[in-house]
């Protein structure tokens, strides 16, 4: 396969010169979004909303910028985001919405409609065949997402808790899926408590949605409930302690390997595009309602026609880049005993693992990890 294109340009800007949306716009007219022929077609621009109490998402000037395109090339879009299989402000399309508002997505704002994809309780989800697929056959994908004509992904580029990094595949493969979906992704592996390191703080039973925690009162240690745990990992991130990890260690490459098979079932067979912008690289995913200090420096945004050489170009950037002093990555490249993983995002999460899903996103032709970056002049 020959190499994809991504485009880039960084985030500097010279004084009465262009803003930022105005590069973002420059930067995607001459990535080609002009070829996906957008006249009177439905235009589904995939992105996160942020959760209540996080600030690291995207601003919706960026979201603005793209949607103003899409309009003068004649498309109809709408943002949208599928609900969430955890506690939160997006668990149902009217909390979604509402936080949405909260976090400056309006109509307004940004231009256009915004549509939870998968309905009102996260139900509203058609099964999609997935071709090639080996661990998902049919991925359950919002509805809304699949209705619409042509695809965009609005992806902000962040350090993930399981994934190793939150890109493109992460936001379309796990964001498009409908609440069963995300729990057919996530359900690969369910963790263990080490109650020698449990401090019986109940932290981590305010993240879990599925009364997959069961805390025992005469022991004051937290258990996994087997039955009922979906394996999605939140009480990791959860706990302080580090009590909390998986039992089976193949679970974060099973969820990588189900993401990247989503991400196909959403993009295959109708034109996509695809965006990333490496800013404020928060070591955990938007999801989490707090944010942690960026371990890595801003570096750009991001454009392609595929997603996997979006992502290789996205991650190869960052782990070029220095650390940024006072963060996650840099206190644990400083702690006693550092062992060094010698990759930025595994150095920040150690648990977590990316190349998996890069590796099965290629196999299954989602894209190619081979990709020539064309840099935007000043």
């Amino acid at each position: 396969m020959e190499k994809a294109k991504v485009y880039f340009t960084d985030f500097r800007t010279k004084a009465n010169g262009d803003g930022l949306p105005t590069k973002l716009k420059k930067l995607i007219k001459k990535a080609g979004i002009a070829n996906l022929d957008l006249e009177g077609k439905f235009v589904a621009i995939k992105l996160h909303f942020g959760e209540m109490g996080n600030i690291s998402y995207l601003r919706p000037n960026y979201a603005r910028a793209v949607v103003d395109v899409v309009k003068e090339l004649g498309g109809k879009p709408f943002l949208t985001d599928c609900n969430t299989m955890y506690p939160g402000s997006r668990k149902n399309a009217i909390e979604h919405l509402y936080c949405a508002w909260e976090n400056g997505f309006t109509p307004l704002t940004v231009g256009c409609p915004i549509i939870i994809g998968d309905g009102l309780k996260g139900t509203d989800d058609i099964e999609v065949p997935v071709v090639g697929g080996e661990y998902v056959k049919k991925a359950k994908i919002g509805r809304a997402i699949m209705d619409a004509d042509i695809f965009i992904s609005l992806t902000h580029f962040k350090g993930h808790e399981m994934t190793g990094f939150g890109g493109a595949i992460k936001n379309i493969g796990m964001g498009c899926g409908s609440r069963a979906g995300k729990t057919e992704q996530h359900i690969s592996g369910q963790p263990i408590v080490d109650e020698e390191l449990c401090r019986g703080c109940k932290k981590c039973t305010a993240q879990c949605a599925n009364n997959g925690l069961i805390f025992d009162e005469d022991r004051r240690k937290m258990q996994i409930d087997k039955e009922h745990c979906v394996g999605c990992g939140r009480c990791l991130g959860a706990c302080n302690f580090d009590a909390i990890n998986f039992e089976d260690f193949h679970a974060p490459q099973l969820l990588n390997r189900k993401m990247a098979e989503y991400t196909k079932a959403v993009i295959d067979g109708r034109p996509h595009f695809h965006i990333s912008l490496v800013v404020d690289v928060s070591p955990n995913c938007d999801c989490h309602c707090e944010n942690d200090a960026p371990i890595l420096p801003n570096i750009g945004m991001f454009v392609s026609a595929d997603p996997l050489a979006l992502d290789q170009a996205c991650v190869d950037a960052c782990l070029a880049a220095t650390p940024m002093p006072g963060s996650q990555l840099h206190d644990h490249i400083h702690a006693p005993g550092f062992c060094d993983k010698h990759d930025h995002f595994r150095n920040s999460t150690p648990e977590s693992e990316w190349q998996s899903c890069l590796e099965h996103a290629e196999k299954i032709g989602v894209g190619t990890r081979n990709y020539e970056l064309i840099k935007q002049e000043k």
